[in-house]
């Protein structure tokens, strides 16, 4: 049988030239190219610490997991550490919020939130962040202006261009960070919200943490483009591609993208290379990748490591920093102390923050 002749498709021609508006998209402004951040001495160990804070912290939520003291899902955040503590150290708390998927107690330790509130939430006790009604994956905090911990995959960028416009709309100069991962770039929902964003030129930053795998597929097989920072511009949002394991350059990037939205000139996107050392959840066993690959990102691009190594060019010695190691792991060996000891919340609890309203 013959085959069929394929024939291109028909292209539209136009001798016609290009309108003003589409000419000029060439010109438009765009944010700087960023450079990293030039940080003191004191900076960098503040780094380390809120840095070793979070691995220490999430190193012993996983223990707890193990012995049945957090119920639920459990989604670490080791790895990724220099992202929020990078970004968080730029912003102003109490007057830029923040909004996050289910992988947030990283964030809220960068943000300054007591380790034992954090940890007793996790654990539901009384005492936790959100009286152990959120657990591990939908902590709160309107004091910090920390909007969560999203259970639903994209749900919280919808939620953080609300608050951008909030800010907007209030006058009060703060910024939304708007967190989501590489498995959430591809919601429907994300690009709503990057055409309100743009469209209304609110005050936020979109941050893609891009550690590689989603749930479980790699984001070369998931995402067509897999350039990330990409993702904006066909709504004309600019995007930074950072190298998301290095303190610096993460705080280097978020100091060019507050210049721009504070500048009055909309939405950004930063989209982070990092990495997660465990699985998804702590029900993952990660065999959709090699042990030699994650020991390879832990050899070479650790972000403690690579902190450790601007900490000996100022001068700050290992015993030092042993020194801080060691006061972290007594704060967060009593902050898993108070979780374990705090008492449950009252079954009456079950009928309170359901509705605004009293009844």
């Amino acid at each position: 049988m013959a085959q069929a002749q394929r024939t291109k498709p028909a292209v539209r021609q136009s001798n016609s030239a290009p309108s003003p508006s589409t000419a000029a998209d060439h010109d438009r402004p765009r944010p700087e190219t960023p450079s990293d951040y030039k940080a003191t001495k004191e900076e960098l160990l503040e780094f380390y610490r809120q840095m070793v804070l979070i691995r220490r912290f999430e190193e012993k939520a996983g223990q707890l997991y193990g012995l049945g003291l957090i119920g639920g899902f459990c989604h670490l955040y080791i790895g990724q550490e220099a992202v929020a503590v990078g970004i968080q150290s730029a912003l102003q708390p109490g007057k830029d919020s923040v909004i996050t998927g289910y992988r947030d107690h990283g964030h809220m330790l960068a943000y300054g939130i007591d380790p034992n509130v954090i940890m007793a939430e996790l654990t539901g006790r009384e005492a936790g962040i959100s009286r152990g009604k959120g657990g591990s994956m939908h902590m709160f905090s309107v004091e910090h202006k920390f909007f969560g911990g999203h259970g639903i995959v994209g749900a919280q960028v919808s939620l953080g261009a609300g608050l951008g416009f909030a800010h907007k709309y209030n006058g009060d100069g703060g910024v939304c960070v708007a967190y989501f991962g590489d498995g959430a770039a591809n919601q429907g929902q994300v690009y709503e919200s990057f055409n309100m964003a743009e469209l209304w030129k609110l005050p936020i930053i979109f941050v893609i943490e891009n550690n590689q795998y989603a749930m479980g597929t790699s984001v070369n097989r998931s995402s067509a483009e897999d350039q990330l920072y990409r993702r904006g511009e066909s709504f004309r949002i600019p995007g930074i591609q950072v190298n998301g394991m290095d303190v610096l350059a993460v705080r280097g990037a978020t100091e060019e993208a507050l210049k721009w939205v504070q500048g009055g000139n909309g939405p950004i996107l930063l989209e982070m290379k990092t990495y997660r050392y465990r699985g998804h959840s702590m029900s993952d066993p990660a065999k959709y990748r090699s042990r030699e690959e994650v020991q390879a990102m832990r050899d070479k691009s650790d972000p403690i490591e690579g902190v450790k190594k601007y900490l000996a060019d100022a001068g700050v010695s290992e015993d030092e920093l042993k020194k801080i190691d060691q006061d972290i792991r007594k704060v967060v060996s009593e902050a898993a102390d108070f979780a374990e000891t705090s008492p449950e919340p009252d079954m009456a609890e079950l009928y309170t923050d359901v509705l605004v309203e009293q009844y």
